[in-house]
């Protein structure tokens, strides 16, 4: 495309953002809403069979929230037998074994429990007055109110993670591209259904602590100094306190250091202060793990977990079985987009590259590198910040790659709904995404046999 016409539609593009408001504030605002009432109306008008909305993975943050309102402990036994469902008996409850403090284990980070606290609090105010009143009971932790409440924060969470992203990416092309980005990326990857329909999961909270992290550090206006290090320090320890992989943005800070053109002493200086900060940051983690394993860190699935010289760097990427550019392939062009990024601004090269290779190898390294039971490659969530940035990049004003990014995304909500029909036992309609046919073209024939069936 010829400059004069690329300059023409970033006008016409940033005419169209601003008419929905400065920045795009707006229109990442209105999604977010959309999520948030879809999310709701779907958990109070199509409950689960087991009476629970907080299910699978959120069980493991939802009885921590829970034990230290109710019960101000971290004893989860009664939580784990108030949440299992029906047909589980209680000794055939995975985390079921007692600790060496005699505590249940808890597989789940704390900080997802943390984020939803003060909502949670506000709830079981409100419905503590209500019973007052003699309009509801006492409320005692699992009234469907209160086990809304992760699901909404989650999808505010990744609605503020979007609003950072595009103005992350607003520092280094047009806000329409930024907005356009930060949104696609959104819609077009599995970050839509850890938005829509698992909010509950860490995934969201990860999706919005990496986003501020990456926000903060992406800003070429803040020189680097002692006082930067130990704002990137805090920043990457609650990221950490979300999903315990995403320590891996301390490396951000210590590339810094060793980069910083001063003294050693005050290089020195500034990464024993960043490491002060994360610890500091982290500290509610190692609390809990100090009281429910006897020790400040743990890995509570045990050390066979990590498979640390059997990584699948392959299947991780390009599997049939959750891998990240074959489940998202918008995620192809937004990685070019990072690439071409890291080239022209040396300042963060090296960094980037220590983060995006480090969270390759530890997710290939996990003995389930699939995840389990998901939407693509959940596990790459805190990236999805970073992936906005490369986005808008690569789009780069060009007619032809928004439209391609646009097209992805349509194809990604198509997938959305053939797996979800495919969860819920209709797999005649759509066929659980495995294999070329399944994963790449019955999406786009699922619509007109739901169609078929529904008339």
């Amino acid at each position: 495309m010829y400059p004069s016409t690329r300059l023409a539609l970033r006008q016409r593009l940033d005419r169209v953002v601003a008419a929905f408001g400065l920045g795009g504030d707006r229109i990442v605002a209105v999604l977010g809403a959309l999520l948030l009432i879809t999310y709701l109306a779907a958990a109070i008008a199509f409950p689960k069979s087991s009476g629970q909305i907080v299910v699978g993975d959120a069980k493991g943050h939802y009885v921590q929230l829970r034990s230290l309102v109710f019960d101000r402990d971290l004893d989860f036994r009664n939580e784990y037998l108030a949440l299992a469902s029906s047909s589980m008996r209680i000794e055939d409850w995975p985390t079921w074994d007692l600790t060496a403090t005699a505590h249940v284990r808890n597989y789940m980070p704390v900080g997802p429990a943390l984020l939803w606290l003060p909502v949670y609090v506000i709830v079981v105010l409100v419905d503590w007055l209500l019973a007052l009143i003699g309009l509801g009971a006492i409320p005692n932790g699992y009234e469907r109110s209160l086990q809304l409440v992760p699901g909404a924060v989650g999808v505010l969470a990744t609605t503020v993670a979007a609003q950072l992203t595009w103005r992350m990416a607003a520092r280094f092309t047009s806000r329409a591209m930024a907005v356009i980005g930060a949104v696609t990326v959104w819609l077009g990857s599995h970050a839509l259904y850890y938005s829509l329909v698992s909010p509950a999961y860490s995934h969201a909270a990860s999706m919005l602590t990496a986003a501020l992290f990456f926000w903060y550090w992406l800003n070429p206006g803040i020189p680097f100094s002692v006082k930067r290090a130990a704002w990137l320090g805090a920043l990457a320890g609650v990221c950490a306190l979300m999903r315990w992989q995403d320590a891996l943005l301390f490396v951000a800070p210590v590339v810094e250091c060793l980069r910083w053109r001063v003294a050693w002493r005050l290089r020195s200086t500034a990464l024993a202060v960043a490491g002060a900060a994360w610890l500091v940051a982290f500290a509610p983690q190692m609390a809990v793990w100090n009281v429910l394993y006897g020790q400040p860190f743990a890995l509570p699935q045990g050390g066979s977990f990590m498979q640390w010289t059997q990584p699948h760097l392959k299947d991780v990427l390009v599997s049939s079985a959750r891998g990240l550019f074959v489940w998202a392939p918008l995620l192809v062009p937004a990685m070019l987009g990072v690439a071409s990024f890291a080239m022209r601004r040396p300042k963060w090269r090296w960094a980037l590259l220590a983060i995006l290779v480090a969270t390759w190898y530890v997710n290939a390294a996990v003995a389930d590198w699939w995840a389990g039971e998901a939407f693509g490659a959940r596990r790459f969530l805190s990236l999805t910040p970073l992936f906005g940035l490369g986005l808008a990049v690569w789009m780069a004003d060009r007619f032809w790659r928004i439209a391609a990014a646009g097209a992805l995304v349509a194809a990604n909500i198509l997938l959305l709904l053939q797996y979800q029909l495919a969860l819920k036992g209709f797999e005649a309609i759509a066929p659980y995404p495995t294999g070329f046919v399944d994963m790449w073209l019955a999406r786009f024939v699922v619509p007109l046999r739901l169609v078929g069936w529904g008339g």
